[in-house]
């Protein structure tokens, strides 16, 4: 690689975003840890450092215009110009339709799509400037569909859409967006889900793995490799897709 490429993973201090932010330093990259918390984004760039990569911890709220055009700017002129974009950030307030409040449906929508939107506005200039960029949004199984989630499900369905349009207005710049939806990963938020609904997670795992063709669940791990793939140089002929990382077939 002629230039060290310069990364954002948001919703990165833990999970997924954490085992992206990992691999994406192995592979080479300088990682912006981007999250909420710029105290849990050190701990995992200084896991990064400490394994020889490079990597800088960030806080910022994606869902604030201000707060994300402050955070690319510091990354920026601390870094270089960003040109992968790993969109992770989100959260779940899961409830039935009839008992889902509007605060619950807007602050999902609000981290998944507004801040999806506004860090890829945020970056896509310096990727169209570098006629290099790869942009990958983390949606889920659940954008098929899931009962308790219809606000995140509505999300994550919206995120397929939005990646689908960034790859038609990007392609002829050298970028590339593509979306992966996870399915049943281990990770914090799965085990909350499984405390919330009184299950050991090691009995929540069991279930879910008997439903997978794989016999397993995911890990964070599975996520990074296939954002690995996604945003290196020889996929740039892949775009606008949407990769179920499930461990078996989805529609």
């Amino acid at each position: 690689m002629s230039t060290q490429r310069v990364a954002i993973v948001t919703g990165a201090a833990r999970g997924i975003g954490a085992g992206v932010a990992r691999r994406l330093a192995a592979d080479g990259m300088t990682v912006a840890v981007l999250d909420l918390d710029e105290a849990a984004c050190q701990t995992v760039a200084d896991e990064i450092v400490a394994a020889g990569g490079s990597a800088m911890a960030v806080g910022a709220d994606v869902a604030d215009e201000d707060a994300v055009k402050a955070a690319v700017e510091r990354i920026t002129a601390e870094a270089g110009p960003v040109t992968v974009l790993v969109n992770n950030a989100g959260i779940i307030r899961d409830n039935l339709l009839f008992k889902m409040s509007v605060a619950d449906w807007d602050s999902v929508m609000n981290v998944h799509l507004r801040g999806s939107f506004l860090m890829t506005r945020a970056v896509q200039s310096a990727m169209v400037d570098a006629g290099f960029g790869r942009i990958v949004n983390l949606s889920s199984v659940s954008a098929l569909g899931n009962r308790g989630q219809v606000n995140y499900s509505a999300a994550k369905a919206g995120l397929q859409g939005f990646t689908k349009t960034l790859a038609i207005e990007l392609g002829r710049f050298g970028v590339t967006a593509n979306a992966i939806g996870p399915g049943f990963i281990e990770t914090e938020m799965t085990a909350e889900t499984a405390a919330r609904v009184g299950v050991p997670f090691e009995d929540f795992k069991k279930m879910a793995a008997e439903q997978i063709p794989v016999g397993r669940t995911g890990t964070p791990d599975d996520i990074a490799h296939t954002v690995s793939f996604l945003v290196s140089e020889g996929a740039g002929f892949v775009s606008g897709q949407v990769i179920y990382v499930a461990g078996g077939p989805r529609d």
